[in-house]
């Protein structure tokens, strides 16, 4: 009984109802002075619906009365008609508002009073201006139809607003080309998101490696002067992953905000330097205007150098390592080599090596990892353009 009673302690219950009740205050106004032609009101909603904006604000009075709280979630639309289609279900949904609602003001005012009337006459007292009651006889038994009317007010109350919330769902809610925009906007924004975790592993698991790898060598070494550059390498490595941790930080908080431009490849002695100051050896060969490249193309330029020499460090050490940075042809050209060693990380192994060969596919070039002639190759082409 308590669950069956529940919906009328629900505050959506009554604010659904309300939203019933709204189109009938000016039925009823127009009933009041034409009650000849109840027709008209009807007839005026077409081209009514016709117009743009009234999609927008039905769609907005629907989210707050038929479902308050859900938001985004509530499967209606907030937004102008676009196509004749949306203009022609709006219509519709104004013709079954308004007949939805004559329904609920009719029921919510006419059963009461018959359940009133039923009372009476169960008391002796027959109602001379009831039509369904009017001539009867009284007795007793017709208070026994009494709770049947209540129940049958309840079923309006409760049953229109689920009705008139599920229609408002299909006639108001997104259109092909708005759900199409949804799509695309949640795609935006997992591409973010995985942009972001890529940019916490490259950057973090880099400054962690050489850590690692700089501690392990200060401590086999037992030399002061090598400790205290092993010491300097870490604390540098460290304090450009926290700038790189605030700036990924700074766009998790704060979306709207500018932040400041990632590293690119002007930037790449910065990352070499780090790479021999842990012990690799690194050559390096680089031709070309690097800072000519576009920036979208030298931030992620930078992230796949830094995640190759990570990947040196971690899996090889210190081995002789070869880069190689070439800009020309209206493409760039980024090539690390180092010697195999017994640990080679295998093809699509680890998120790092998916990672590079995502950050290329992402920019319309390609990625290829693996051993070629007795070396570990990581070789991106990415276009300029």
């Amino acid at each position: 009984m308590a669950r069956f009673l529940r919906p009328l302690l629900r505050g959506t219950t009554y604010t659904r109802l309300l939203h019933l009740w709204v189109p009938m205050l000016i039925v009823s106004l127009w009933m009041y002075i034409m009650p000849t032609r109840p027709w008209v009101p009807a007839l005026f909603l077409i081209p009514l619906g016709l117009i743009p904006a009234v999609r927008l604000g039905e769609g907005v009075q629907a989210r707050l009365l038929l479902t308050p709280g859900e938001e985004g979630d509530s499967g209606i639309s907030v937004a102008p008609s676009a196509s004749w289609r949306d203009r022609f279900r709006t219509v519709v949904w104004l013709e079954v508002r308004m007949a939805l609602g004559a329904l609920a003001l009719g029921g919510t005012a006419w059963l009461p009073i018959l359940t009133y009337d039923l009372v009476s006459v169960a008391f002796g007292h027959v109602p001379t201006d009831n039509v369904v009651l009017r001539g009867v006889e009284a007795h007793w038994a017709y208070g026994l139809l009494a709770p049947l009317t209540l129940v049958l007010a309840f079923a309006v109350v409760v049953g229109l607003g689920a009705l008139v919330t599920a229609a408002a769902r299909r006639l108001l809610g997104p259109s092909a080309a708005e759900r199409l925009a949804t799509l695309e906007e949640r795609t935006e924004q997992l591409l973010e998101r995985n942009r972001i975790a890529r940019e916490l592993h490259d950057s973090i698991g880099h400054a962690l490696t050489v850590a690692v790898v700089q501690a392990g060598a200060a401590r086999a070494a037992g030399d002061p002067a090598f400790t205290d550059r092993a010491l300097t390498a870490i604390e540098d490595t460290g304090r450009a992953a926290l700038e790189d941790l605030e700036r990924v930080l700074g766009v998790l908080r704060e979306t709207g905000r500018p932040v400041h431009e990632r590293p690119t490849l002007t930037e790449a002695d910065r990352l070499l330097e780090s790479a021999r100051t842990s012990g690799a050896k690194v050559d390096a060969e680089v031709s070309g205007p690097l800072e000519k490249v576009p920036g979208p193309v030298s931030r992620e330029g930078y992230r796949i150098l830094q995640e190759s020499l990570t990947n040196v460090l971690r899996h090889a050490g210190d081995v002789p390592v070869r880069v190689r940075i070439a800009v020309a042809d209206g493409g760039l050209d980024l090539e690390v080599r180092n010697p195999l060693t017994a640990e080679i990380p295998g093809p699509g192994r680890g998120s790092g090596l998916r990672g590079i060969r995502e950050r290329a596919a992402l920019l319309g070039g390609r990625a290829r990892t693996g051993p070629d002639r007795g070396d570990w190759q990581v070789r991106v082409e990415l276009p300029l353009n």
